[in-house]
């Protein structure tokens, strides 16, 4: 059984969309948790359906989010306090000493982050390759193993089959409930659903299909 967890991605979300139900079975086998979420999402378009956030509003509003997420998924969450967008423009070496120092403290036996270059969003490439450097940069002995989550479209082909496959559908209402605290990202998706009531009914079997497994590659460091 794992020691402690940590996960790392950039965005409020990234975690429920990416690997709540991964998240969630380790917390009901006892194993804690903890989350360094990089930014606050603030440069998101997504205002809200109706609109209910503008630029100056949404940073406090997906915080929030993320603090409710984080409490449904009952995890530890530290902000990494990155500017959303620009995570990919910053010093990839000083990210890594800085998440090198957190993980030294927290002494995770895993960590979950983004495959960088097969993460689709820039943030979620530059962060991932700051985790995986943060990790390199350890003492080999004392490394927590990595588990990279690939996203693009083309990351069978290009990669292989992941290695670690979750069927996580035992844990998909956490999920969905995860996903759904994040209001302002999640109620735009939801809502098209919603505006069809047979597509309501499909809503969930759809979902499953999509978000009921979570994948992950082993890391290899030399």
């Amino acid at each position: 059984m794992e020691k402690h967890v940590v996960v790392i991605y950039p965005h409020p979300d990234d975690e429920s969309f990416g690997a709540s139900g991964t998240i969630a079975k380790f917390r009901e086998q006892g194993v804690p948790v903890t989350y360094l979420c990089g930014t606050l999402g603030e440069m998101g378009r997504n205002m809200g359906s109706p609109t209910f956030a503008n630029r100056e509003t949404l940073p406090e509003i997906r915080k929030e989010e993320l603090i409710q997420a984080c409490n449904v998924l009952d995890m530890d969450l530290q902000m990494l306090g990155y500017r959303d967008k620009t995570v990919e423009f910053e010093d990839r070496m000083e990210i890594a000493e800085h998440l090198k120092r957190i993980l030294e403290e927290i002494e995770p036996s895993l960590v979950i982050t983004h495959y960088p270059e097969h993460a689709v969003h820039p943030d979620h490439n530059a962060l991932g390759a700051a985790a995986v450097e943060a990790v390199r940069l350890m003492d080999p002995d004392k490394r927590p193993t990595v588990w990279a989550q690939a996203i693009t479209n083309t990351f069978y082909e290009d990669l292989g089959k992941p290695d670690i496959r979750n069927d996580i559908s035992g844990y998909f209402d956490k999920k969905m409930e995860a996903i759904s605290a994040h209001k302002s990202q999640a109620d735009g998706i939801l809502s098209k659903f919603r505006q069809n009531p047979e597509m309501e009914a499909d809503l969930k079997e759809e979902a499953k299909k999509r978000l009921g497994k979570e994948q992950f590659y082993t890391w290899k460091y030399d």
